[in-house]
């Protein structure tokens, strides 16, 4: 089973939160979850967030990028290139669902890439982001 994940489904897997039970249920699945550059920053970025709150030690942030990268190593995920058209169904998703879901650019480019890349599954933690995968005929876990 192919499955597109978005960054909040990667963040509970490298930093402690209310979901990473879940997630780790998800990746014990055997499912083959892509990941993409965006991920990638995106990852970068929710860790830094954590040590400029103060949620996260500077040390434990360290932590998480290594065991990013020992994943990525082993091949835990399946790495795999932005879809070539996934800016432009992402602009298409925000005209046409926007303005009754209210989602974020990241939301609808994270399900732009999963219908580019006709993922059989869709994993998130986030509410908006969820509604807007049910709507446009995504599965869920």
């Amino acid at each position: 089973m192919t499955v597109y994940a978005d960054t909040s489904f990667f963040v509970s897997i490298y930093l402690a939160d209310k979901h990473s039970q879940a997630a780790e249920q998800l990746v014990s699945s055997g499912a083959r979850v892509w990941l993409t550059p965006l991920h990638y920053a995106e990852c970068a970025h929710a860790v830094a967030q954590q040590v400029f709150y103060k949620y996260l030690s500077i040390a434990n942030a360290q932590q998480a990028y290594r065991h990013l990268e020992r994943d990525r190593t082993a091949n835990l995920w399946a790495e795999i290139e932005m879809p070539d058209h996934a800016f432009s169904l992402c602009a298409e998703l925000a005209r046409r669902h926007g303005p009754a879901l209210g989602v974020r650019t990241l939301d609808s480019l994270h399900v732009a890439c999963a219908l580019e890349l006709k993922a059989e599954r869709f994993w998130t933690f986030d509410d908006r982001q969820a509604k807007l995968a049910k709507t446009v005929g995504l599965k869920m876990p």
